[in-house]
This record gives C-alpha cells, structure tokens and sequence, in this order.
C-alpha cells in the first residue's frame, strides 16, 4: 500500500507545477512546438469552432501574455490600481524599443472593477528600458507584500464562480501553489473593517512540500481565517466541530475542486508539454480526478457550490468527470448556468459527445467497443451517458471551456456544480448505526444490502439520514463502522474506478514535523501585562490566541478567527494542519523595562488594532514619509500633533486615517508598528512593506543596481539604506522571495 499512496501523490501533482503563474515570453526555443498525435486528437474531438482550428494551433504557438492581479483589501487596492495608472502605464504607452511603440498593459474585460491586466511585455525587453526596469521592480515588490499576483487570466476564473460571501466556509481541495487560494481569502475580506469574518478557508495539497509554497503566499495576506492542511484530497478527512454543545460534521459552503491534470491547455507557458503530451495522460488521471470531485460533493453543504476546473482541454478529464459525477448523485446535483457571472469572457460550452483515444491511435466511442484486455485502462465513466434523456438532464452545456485564440489566454476547464440534497450513498445509509459489538462481516453485509453495487459503501462522511446539515453522527459507532467496511470500500473503489472515499486509515505523516498548535486560557500569565499595556477591548477574544509550543517561553503569538478554533480543537487527531492564523505579537526583551515584553507585529496588525485602546498615534502623510524613509527619526521630525501625542514609550501604533475631502491624499487607512524611544520614534516595517506605503503616499520608490534603495518624494529626495526585516523575526517555513517577476 505504501507504493500506491506514493504514486497518488506523484500523480496528484501532474500538470500543477507553475499552473497559476503567466510566462513572460522566454526561453524554451530548443523545443519544436509539434504534436502531431495532439492536432490530430482534437480535431477528431470537434472541439474548436470550424474553420478556427489553424487560429487555435497557432495561438497554442504563441508566448502566454503576462497577467497581474490586485489582491489584499478593497481600499488598498484601489490605490494601487491608482498608482499603476498614474505613474506607469501613462509612461509605458511612450517607451520605444528599437523604434516600435510598446503595446500598453490593458485591463481583463471579464475582471470585476479592473482589478486584473495583461501585457506582452517580455524579460528582454524589460531589460532595454530604465522606465520599464522600475516598473519590474515595482511589481517583485509588491508580488512580495502581497498586494499583486503574478496568475495566469484563465487561473483567475473558478474563484469568481464560486460567489463567495464572508460568512462562507471554504474547502480548497488542490490548493498549491495557491494563487486561487489567495483570491478566496480576498474574497472573505471584503469588508477591511471586519477583523475576523465568520467564514474560513482550509487549504490542502498532496504533496507536502508545495504545502510550504502555499503557506508563503497565504501568509502575503496576513488573515486570521485560513489554514493549510496536508492530505490527498481524494480521502481527506471529515472533520467535526462543536455546534451549540454538540459534535456535527462540518460541510462547506464553498468547495474549489481544481484537480491535477494532463496541463494541455497550459502549451503556452509549459512548452515541455509538446514532445510529452500523449492520450494516456488523460486515461491515468481520470479515476483520480473522479474520486477527488466525489469526495468534495461529500463534504458540500445542501446548498453550496462546487467549482470544478482543471488546465485540460479533452473531454475525458472534463465533461467525462463531470457526467459521471451527476450520474452518480442521482439528482443531488445540479450544473449550475454561470454565463452571465462574468460578462465579457468568452467560451465554448460544454460537449455532449466525445470519443477515447489510446496512444497507438486507437478509437472507441462506447464502452462496449472496448477490448476486455483495455478495462483496467478505460473506465466506462470516460464516455458519454448512453441514454439521450439522461444526457439532455444532465445539462453538460452548462460547463465552460475557454480556448486560447478566442481571448489570448490559456486552455481551461470549468464547470459549477450545485448541491440539491444529500448524495444518495449518505442518505441509504441506515439510520441504526451498528454497535461496538457489531462485527465486521455483519458491518459489510449491512453495507451491501443497503447500497447498490455502483455507490461507495459506508464512506467516511456517512450520517444519519434527516438530522443536521446532512444528518449528525455517532463518532464511536462511526469509527467501529468504517473499521469494519475498510475491505468493502476498497474492493468497490476497484470496481468502478471513482466512487466514495479509500478505507480509513491511521494518518500517515510526510514531510516535515509540525510545532503544536496550542491555544492560551483566558488565564495565562501573558495576557496580564499585555491587557494593561494595550488596554485591550473587553471583547478581545483571547482564546482565539495560540503559540507552537508546549514549554518554555513563548516567542511569538498567532490569532485565529472563532471557526478555525473550533476546527482545530476538535481535529487536531483527524489532520495534518502546516500552517494557521497570523502573527499579532513577537517576543522583545526590550519592551519588559516599559511594561511589556510583547511588541506587536506589522503581520497582524489590522487583525488586532481594533482591540486596541491605548497607544496610538494618528499621524499624517508627512509623519509616514518621515518614518519610513528616515531609520530612526527625532521625535521633532513628527507634525507637532502626532508629536504631541507620543508620550508613552515602548511599542505604538501610528495609524493613518484618510480624509476623503483631500483626494490628493491615500484614500486608505494605513496601520503601523512603531516604537517610541527617549528621543526618537521608528517604525518596525519589512522593507517592501515600506516600499508600498511610499508609493501609495506618492513617492517613487526604486532600487539602483547597487541594491541601495532610494527615494524620490514631491518636494525632494532622500536617500539612504532602507531597514530590511530581521532574519530572527521571519516564519522558519517563509520561502525564498523570486529574483525576477519575469523567470518562468
């Protein structure tokens, strides 16, 4: 078995590397972009449009435009897509590059409020131009805060779909490297003024490694509200929480099901794809991709939706999945029509028929065409239904596939599946759960005479039928039950490829071992000197704030929202977690002669300054260009009204607060750690941070290529060494920052 679960794992992360990121037109002119299999496969398929298909190789053939998103708080980024407006695309559209006119960056039609762009701009021509060297440099930066995305245009369309509100809990099923990730996070903090939003994001990978790359770009984000988790998504567990005093399963409002895939619409940007694309790749990742969307329905509340999407264009991993899926559900699920959610886009709709292919060339249209010696290679879930009415009610024009000629983009699937009620296999499963005493040949018997043969047998989110969500659960009789039936359910998911979740299995750890996850009491000695020195709120939810460590000292302090606390209490034996909550205080010696020996942290400090009551200096735009182009400034350097009100010493918050009768000025609240010292003030800010407030105050902020940042303000210049963040203070699982926005 250990040989198996490897190759789940290898295979789960086909077709994922670099997925979400845009090339950037380099590279790769060794490789001969001719598949003659691949043209002569998809135009069998009838995929493309007649008369379009020499358009559609053709922009197969072409560099992928490079794509930016804005992230972070609306407010933000409003002032970001000011800044890219003003101080750089006017610019650019007057840049010449060996006497052609550079094509200006141009907004994504389909993109809600002009949050998303593209340019053609590639590496080598970056390099001719010191105007457009600053604007590469302003983009790595603020890739590094966290306010821009490097993401492919087509990535950027299955978070869009899944409609998501702040009260929404979210399951990411396939989430690294975690661009969409990052938008489903956004999405939760819509309102800046909302700490900490009802809903949560869990996201998962497979592959325990790219788990940490996840973390990194979570983290950019800086919220309260998600988690990364480590598990094959196509048995990943159910999870309990407490509800009003009493154990329920938890089901998601929002489930993002982007599997692995072949990757052929990925062409443009993965080149090696040419020489390696074959119609086996499809055939061995099918049964996967079919057990992962089982699962996530599995987990998905009545109600909610699940967004299915993979970077394949053929049908076998697309309608093909998708088809068997609602055949299986039996009416528990439903296509949702998304046409009219992102008006602008355009794309093809889902076939009702399609053909399998193998790699000698071999054609079948129907299962019963299929040689015996090839079934345990082709699945009769690869083909279409047979029964014309069921495949009209089945509605698989509803899905969505995007070819490259029609927009300039990347190949993609997508499909948004609605839950209508219980699947079937929760809701035949009997209602008298088998006792401690029931053994397991009366389990599996009980299992069989419930469930027909083609529906997974007692799987690990069965419930009774008509209670709670989808019914409440007996954990005791549960585990007894499915320790009984692990045979079962193995030998069912054999025989028809894609059904419900693998026997349950003790976890099995990879990768790294994780510090614990350990929650404060409202009793502990740290909150003491923190609640007085802070004069935090009455309503600071302290059992929100855990540390990773049982003993010793606590060195720093994490906060998460109310429903991941629940979450982790009650699963802490049932999951892998890698990585939750946000950074909101940091052990620092120095501050215990002030009173405190906690100082906050920049990471969570929109998280917390609601909370806090005391030590906060309003300051001004002036006030912030001095703290943070200046290392440790005078005192006197402050307007006399912010110096007026630093009067206590120790750790501060210098906040700024917009006045919307002067447009000229940051239309955003701007929140900072500082420091009051006998004569001096700072501000405790990693250096790209430091490099984005300035240019949302209006300064051009650029590195020479000496490395030595420097700044150029309205009324002048400065320039001088910017503080760059303690090595101590970083995560030990952040990621090397990329030394180009253009490397692929």
């Amino acid at each position: 078995m250990g040989k198996r679960s490897r190759q789940r794992q290898k295979n789960q992360t086909t077709g994922r590397d670099d997925r979400d990121n845009a090339g950037w037109g380099s590279g790769y002119a060794d490789i001969v972009k001719e598949n003659k299999l691949f043209e002569h496969y998809y135009k069998e398929q009838g995929l493309v449009p007649g008369g379009e298909f020499e358009q559609f190789m053709d922009a197969m053939r072409e560099p992928l435009p490079a794509t930016i998103r804005i992230t972070g708080y609306k407010s933000h980024a409003k002032e970001i897509l000011h800044c890219l407006k003003e101080k750089y695309f006017k610019d650019i559209q007057e840049v010449e590059i060996d006497g052609q006119k550079i094509e200006a960056p141009q907004p994504l039609s389909w993109y809600p409020d002009e949050q998303a762009w593209h340019t053609n701009m590639s590496r080598k021509i970056i390099r001719k131009s010191p105007l457009l060297e600053k604007f590469h440099q302003f983009l790595v930066s603020e890739t590094e805060s966290g306010n821009i995305s490097r993401q492919e245009a087509v990535s950027m369309i299955p978070p869009l779909l899944l409609k998501i509100e702040s009260h929404h809990k979210i399951l990411d099923m396939c989430a690294a490297p975690g661009s969409k990730t990052a938008q489903l996070i956004e999405m939760l903090h819509s309102d800046m003024d909302v700490p900490f939003p009802e809903g949560f994001v869990i996201a998962n990978d497979v592959d325990n490694k790219r788990c940490y790359l996840l973390v990194h770009q979570a983290k950019r984000l800086n919220s309260p509200c998600i988690m990364v988790v480590n598990h094959d998504a196509s048995c990943i567990p159910t999870l309990k929480i407490d509800v009003d005093g009493q154990k329920d399963i938890l089901f998601y409002d929002r489930i993002l099901c982007d599997v692995p895939c072949s990757g052929d619409g990925t062409l443009r940007k993965n080149i090696d794809v040419w020489k390696k694309w074959t119609t086996s790749n499809s055939l061995h990742l099918h049964g996967l991709q079919l057990r992962i969307a089982v699962r996530g329905v599995e987990q998905l509340a009545v109600g909610g939706r699940m967004v299915y999407s993979t970077c394949s264009l053929n049908p076998i991993e697309d309608e093909a999945v998708i088809a068997a899926l609602l055949e299986k559900s039996e009416g528990a699920l439903e296509l949702a029509d998304g046409s009219a959610d992102l008006p602008g886009l355009k794309w093809m709709p889902g076939v009702t028929s399609w053909k399998l292919m193998t790699k000698e060339g071999q054609w079948y249209a129907d299962w019963s065409e299929v040689p015996n010696h090839r079934h345990t290679q082709i699945r009769p879930t690869m083909f279409p239904p047979t029964d014309t009415e069921k495949l009209a009610s089945m509605h698989l024009e509803r899905c969505m596939r995007i070819l490259p000629h029609h927009q300039n983009t990347g190949g993609f699937f997508v499909a948004v599946l609605v839950k209508k009620a219980p699947m079937p296999w929760n809701k035949r499963y009997p209602k008298v759960l088998p006792s401690k005493h029931t053994s397991a040949a009366q389990t599996e018997g009980s299992s069989a005479a419930s469930t027909p043969a083609d529906t997974p047998r007692l799987p690990e989110s069965a419930v009774e039928e008509g209670e709670g969500p989808e019914g409440k659960v007996d954990r005791e009789a549960e585990e007894e039950a499915t320790k009984g039936a692990s045979s079962a359910q193995e030998t069912t998911a054999k025989q028809d490829g894609a059904c419900g979740p693998p026997a349950s299995k003790k976890m099995r750890l990879f990768g790294y071992k994780e510090d614990p996850f350990v929650f404060l009491t409202e009793e502990d000695p740290v909150f003491t000197t923190i609640q007085s020195f802070y004069d935090l709120s009455p309503n600071f939810p302290k059992l929100n704030v855990l540390t990773r460590t049982h003993d010793g000292k606590k060195r720093h302090l994490y906060m998460v929202s109310k429903e991941l606390r629940n979450v982790l209490i009650n699963n802490s034996e049932r999951m892998k977690v890698i990585n939750t909550g946000v950074k909101v205080w940091s052990r620092n010696s120095d501050g215990e002669e002030f009173g405190c020996a906690f100082r906050l942290a920049q990471e969570g400090i929109y998280t917390l300054q609601p909370y806090i009551r005391s030590r906060i200096i309003r300051v001004s735009v002036e006030d912030i260009k001095v703290l943070l182009t200046q290392e440790n400034p005078f005192l006197s350097k402050l307007e006399d009204d912010a110096h007026a009100q630093a009067k206590k010493m120790g750790n501060i918050v210098l906040k700024y607060i917009p006045n919307p009768n002067n447009p000229a000025e940051p239309q955003c609240p701007i929140q900072l750690c500082g420091w009051r010292g006998k004569t001096s003030i700072r501000a405790f800010v990693p250096r790209n941070e430091r490099f984005h407030y300035l240019r949302l105050l209006g300064v051009e902020v650029f590195r020479d290529k000496q490395g030595v940042g420097a700044e150029k303000g309205r009324g002048g210049e400065k320039e001088g060494k910017e503080e760059v963040e303690d090595a101590a203070e970083k995560d030990k699982d952040s990621l090397p920052q990329m030394d180009s926005f253009w490397n692929c």
